[in-house]
């Protein structure tokens, strides 16, 4: 398809040091070559970042304007100091106002949502992305070719008219990438996270983010109870019809699991192969597994209402006899794609909910309340920290 700007030449002050195609796998984590730190680049004023499935893509400037397609890329720039530079995220409004919720709690820090494009509200538009004429594409490219009346030509289009792609998104649930990306890598959240860092030639801010990830997933694993002592537990959205649930599995591998998998809760659901992360319950089902606590995802966001859920179960002839109803013991949740503070934050709200004898009660949550503040003596991680960070004070 032609573009009124598609014989323009490649930006000048960003290069694509590779090639989409496949065939460059990587072996373990992102590859930083050239990184000199904090918002410096090398010599010659370039730097380049390695990331399956793109491959090395090289930047002579940090960019200044991003798009994103799923919310925790928009995260991620918000910890490294560029969420101004955000201009596209998926349902901005839901979007936005989850990250503001726990970015309310870091002192300087927030996201202006308002006036972002929602990348998917008409599919994902090559018109918008030339529209947009982004510095870099922090989506996967494997992923893009896979939307209606998107193939490796348009994607090629896109990165050498416009800026690179830079994301990767079957990490998220370890599934197969489309045909042609048999060499595709797979990252938990965390080196995903220091990818992108690459991009900002931030990896100060990374190294030091990660160390308080590090030292919260320490402190919740070393208080855990034995396992057999430890609560069953399922992670839900509630279907259309009001008589069936989506369920999630909670300790599986993918960065989509990056807060529920420190945990080490028993899923209730663990044996169910649903040929993915998630499946279709009805309340029978889940009657039979009675899970001791039921974590509502979504339940943090706009989009979805607590007490409705909660009237849904307790008004079900079989929904109310469930422990965790019974218990008063569901749980609102934030979002699966969620990048390193909103993981922060929904491991100490997880970790909360799941053991409040060790890490403190979590407060009953009424819809629009946000993240609650906690006492100083029983939050998890230091927030000051945090925000200093995301300030540039390593």
């Amino acid at each position: 398809m032609a573009h009124e700007n598609s014989g323009r030449t490649r930006r000048e002050t960003l290069q694509y040091g590779g090639a989409v195609a496949a065939g460059l796998g990587l072996a373990g984590c992102a590859d930083f070559v050239g990184q000199s730190g904090e918002g410096t680049p090398t010599s010659g004023g370039s730097y380049s970042v390695t990331l399956s499935p793109m491959g090395t893509v090289a930047f002579d400037a940090v960019p200044e304007t991003v798009f994103t397609v799923f919310p925790q890329y928009a995260d991620m720039a918000v910890s490294l100091g560029h969420g101004d530079a955000v201009n596209a995220v998926y349902v901005p409004e839901m979007s936005g106002t989850t990250m503001n919720h726990y970015y309310r709690h870091l002192d300087g820090v927030s996201f202006d949502w308002e006036n972002l494009h929602d990348p998917l509200s008409d599919g994902l538009s090559r018109e918008l992305l030339f529209e947009l004429d982004s510095d870099v594409h922090l989506a996967d490219p494997a992923w893009a070719s896979t939307q209606q009346n998107w193939d490796r030509g348009d994607i090629e289009e896109v990165e050498t008219q416009i800026g690179p792609w830079f994301g990767n998104f079957y990490s998220g649930t370890r599934a197969s990438p489309p045909e042609g990306y048999d060499d595709y890598e797979y990252y938990d959240l965390w080196e995903l996270f220091e990818g992108v860092a690459g991009v900002f030639d931030a990896h100060e801010r990374y190294e030091a983010l990660e160390q308080v990830h590090t030292d919260l997933v320490d402190t919740v694993q070393r208080d855990l109870p034995p396992e057999d002592e430890r609560p069953t537990a399922v992670r839900v959205s509630i279907a259309g019809d009001g008589e069936s649930f989506y369920t999630y599995h909670l300790n599986k591998p993918g960065y989509w699991l990056a807060d529920t998998r420190p945990l080490g809760a028993v899923d209730a659901f663990a044996e169910e192969d649903w040929g993915s992360l998630w499946g279709q319950v009805d309340f029978e089902t889940m009657a039979e597994a009675d899970p001791d606590a039921i974590f509502h995802l979504w339940g943090l966001t706009p989009s979805r209402s607590m007490s409705e859920m909660r009237a849904t179960l307790r008004d079900h002839p079989v929904g109310s006899d469930l422990t965790a109803v019974q218990n008063d013991r569901v749980y609102a949740q934030g979002m699966r794609y969620q990048g390193p503070i909103m993981n922060l934050f929904q491991i100490e709200m997880g970790a909360k909910q799941l053991y409040p004898e060790v890490f403190g009660e979590w407060p009953t949550y009424e819809d629009g309340d946000g993240y609650p503040e906690l006492p100083e003596d029983e939050q998890l991680f230091d927030r000051q920290r945090v925000a200093d960070i995301i300030d540039g004070d390593i």
